[in-house]
């Protein structure tokens, strides 16, 4: 319970909506996509390496100048085994917005996409509506059928974890900025 302060009727609902979803069989209409967002700390190294040479390895200053922050938007579909990455200089609803228009183009002949989520504010249909207009926006939302995890329970969403593996053990939590 550390990790979720009360199981209450929404929590479990929404918890056994996902965990039912993921024990569907694959259905090509309609696929399963969990969706997260990471933000990442934009470094640059603050002085060059300096080369290898006999019998020296090369060596980097562990000085660095922080460059701002970035995003990573991450798309897993855990039974069609595939998974997409975007960056972008934010999350905010524009972001979101267009990288569920990718996640839509990716199956086209889908009836519905099953679409995994937290309960960021702009996780919604008013940000693709904002982004692609009131009429386009909700044609595109239209196309996903939604499924909230808990609050507290975004361990619920793949995504989340494979977002998670891919900052800790590949980005270490930071992105470099190699000249």
């Amino acid at each position: 319970m550390w990790c979720a302060p009360e199981l209450d009727a929404q929590y479990m609902e929404r918890m056994e909506d996902v965990l039912e979803l993921y024990e569907r069989p694959l259905c090509p209409v309609e696929p399963v996509v969990c969706f997260d967002e990471r933000p990442v700390q934009l470094l640059e190294w603050g002085r060059p390496a300096s080369p290898a040479c006999r019998g020296r390895e090369a060596r980097r200053d562990c000085a660095y100048f922080r460059c701002g922050t970035a995003n990573l938007f991450c798309a897993v579909a855990p039974q069609a085994g595939w998974h997409f990455v975007k960056d972008t200089p934010n999350r905010k609803s524009e972001a979101f917005a267009e990288a569920l228009w990718e996640i839509a183009n990716h199956d086209p002949d889908a009836e519905t996409i099953h679409l995994v989520l937290d309960n960021l504010g702009t996780h919604s249909c008013r940000a693709l509506e904002v982004r692609y207009g009131r009429r386009a926006g909700r044609r595109l939302w239209r196309r996903f059928t939604v499924h909230f995890t808990p609050v507290h329970g975004s361990w619920l969403n793949q995504a989340e974890v494979e977002v998670s593996l891919l900052s800790r053990q590949g980005l270490g939590k930071r992105v470099w900025l190699w000249n």
